[in-house]
């Protein structure tokens, strides 16, 4: 038994957060499939690497850039086809499992996180043209995106909700996808095949929180010892959450309906410090109904030397008690991991501005070498 198939006895599902070309043609991707990986997750920054950093797609693009009118048009046709060939190579695993596992999420355009309606109308138009039942769509969980979740969810949309810091974002994006599934049930749709995952974003929570620390230890030096636990107290906190909610009447009335549990996903998950183990958000969050999506290195160090073992919700009181100690140090989470979400967003919208930059330079290239 494989290292991924030991984590998926007890109930976590690896996805690899990175999509290339090459990946998916080589049969690498085959390869991790057998091996028990079970998805994969993209967003604006992986395709900016793997589109304006390899030629891989260069025979593409000369084949299809006189045929669209926009820069825009050009990269969802490269995006497209590889979102379509990875979820074509997972769906045997969507089959086998019947719908948990095999998806590959698709992000709507960053630059929507705060339009309510471009991002569902977007969100509509991205699952119809990858036109697979195991694609997910990505959404943020910002203030707009909640509703945009809401309204989703009820349309039957398997989304995939990212940039979450907090264990309030959390809470209303758990909201979201139980009103989105009431909803639906009201208007007698069917439950049983709406997928979601919520993502947490964890190791970005360390980095800033250890900057924080870092500029008050001079002060109270004591405060070194809180460095690089912050971001696994936060997902064990939202872990806990999440199991309160599935044990609640409100998601019982739902199950019965049969309605799919929304997993826990651990985005962000290569270590950022190098002082810290490079396995640290994969061996420390390992547990039942929970997604890792960790990027090829995270994964390859994970099969050399992870740990295999039940951590999820394990030293709860050392999780609230290492919060309380933030906060008695003046510390604002809350405050943080909204600037971390705003921060994201930011992020992302600068990677798909950056993207289409440099399409629209190597589209001009090819064309003038052609």
């Amino acid at each position: 038994m494989t290292k991924l198939e030991q984590l998926a006895a007890l109930g976590q599902s690896i996805w690899l957060d990175f999509i290339h070309r090459s990946l998916i043609t080589s049969g690498e991707l085959q390869s991790l499939v057998e091996q028990g990986l079970r998805g994969m997750t993209s967003n604006p920054t992986i395709f900016e690497k793997a589109i304006a950093g390899s030629d891989d797609y260069d025979e593409q693009i000369r084949l299809v850039a006189p045929r669209t009118h926009t820069v825009e048009e050009l990269y969802e046709a490269l995006a497209l086809e590889d979102i379509r060939a990875a979820a074509d190579r997972l769906r045997p695993v969507y089959e086998r499992t019947n719908g948990v596992d095999g998806y590959v999420s698709l992000e709507v355009d960053p630059k929507l996180a705060y339009d309510t309606q471009g991002t569902i109308a977007e969100a509509r138009r991205l699952f119809a043209a990858v036109g697979r039942p195991n694609a997910m769509i990505k959404v943020p969980a910002t203030p707009a995106g909640i509703p945009a979740i809401r309204a989703l969810i009820s349309e039957g949309l398997n989304i995939n909700v990212t940039l979450i810091f907090s264990v309030r974002q959390y809470r209303a994006v758990v909201d979201a996808y139980m009103d989105g599934l009431e909803s639906r049930a009201a208007a007698g749709g069917d439950l049983s095949h709406v997928a979601s995952v919520a993502s947490f974003f964890v190791s970005r929570i360390d980095t800033a929180v250890d900057r924080i620390l870092d500029s008050k230890v001079e002060s109270n030096p004591g405060l070194s010892l809180l460095k690089g636990k912050t971001a696994i107290a936060c997902a064990k906190m939202a872990y806990a959450l999440f199991g309160e909610m599935v044990s609640g009447d409100r998601w019982q009335r739902l199950a019965a309906q049969g309605a799919r549990v929304q997993r826990p996903l651990w985005a962000s998950t290569s270590t950022k410090n190098p002082a810290y183990p490079d396995t640290l958000y994969v061996d420390h969050l390992i547990g039942p109904h929970t997604v890792n999506t960790v990027p090829p290195e995270t994964l390859a160090a994970f099969l050399d030397h992870g740990v295999v073992a039940r951590t999820v919700d394990t030293g709860l009181e050392e999780a609230r008690a290492h919060l309380d100690r933030l906060a008695q140090a003046g510390i604002d989470l809350e405050a943080v991991t909204q600037k971390l979400q705003e921060d994201g967003v930011a992020a992302f919208a600068a990677s798909f501005h950056s993207l289409l930059a440099s399409l629209q330079q190597k589209s001009a290239r090819l064309a003038n070498a052609g």
